[in-house]
């Protein structure tokens, strides 16, 4: 099943475990918009929750740096 489409945004996803607090800094930080495009670009044919809860989980460094955030995280750690 794929999830993440047209339909789907970041705002309205249920991310669960540690996706929770990458999903939130992303949208505090007000860009799910750039990121519901950088997903639409890397998968177009959709991912599923799964996919997209763990790329939100483990690529964590990966997606602050790819959003323009790398500073942010940084000032986390």
């Amino acid at each position: 099943m794929k999830t993440f489409n047209e339909n789907t945004t970041l705002a309205n996803f249920n991310a669960w475990s540690g996706a929770v607090d990458t999903q939130n800094a992303i949208l505090e930080a007000r860009k799910g918009d750039d990121f519901d495009s950088l997903i639409e670009d890397l998968y177009p044919d959709g991912l599923s929750e799964t996919q997209l809860n763990d790329i939100l989980w483990f690529e964590e460094e990966w997606i602050f740096e790819s959003l323009g955030m790398k500073e942010e995280a940084e000032e986390e750690n």
